[in-house]
């Protein structure tokens, strides 16, 4: 419970827009970026994953 606490802190004190790469947000969300010939495959902590066009 005190680590759901500590994760909605940490995000109600990030700004609804990102300008620039945050390798603090990075580490602490992602697991993996795996780049492919045509796309991107993010995949966060969680387990969701997402495709990005390239």
């Amino acid at each position: 419970m005190e680590r759901i606490k500590e994760l909605q802190d940490f995000i109600g004190q990030q700004s609804n827009e990102l300008t620039e790469f945050d390798e603090k947000l990075a580490k602490r969300w992602l697991r993996q970026i795996t780049v492919w010939d045509d796309h991107y495959t993010v995949e966060r902590k969680s387990g969701l994953s997402i495709d990005l066009p390239a």
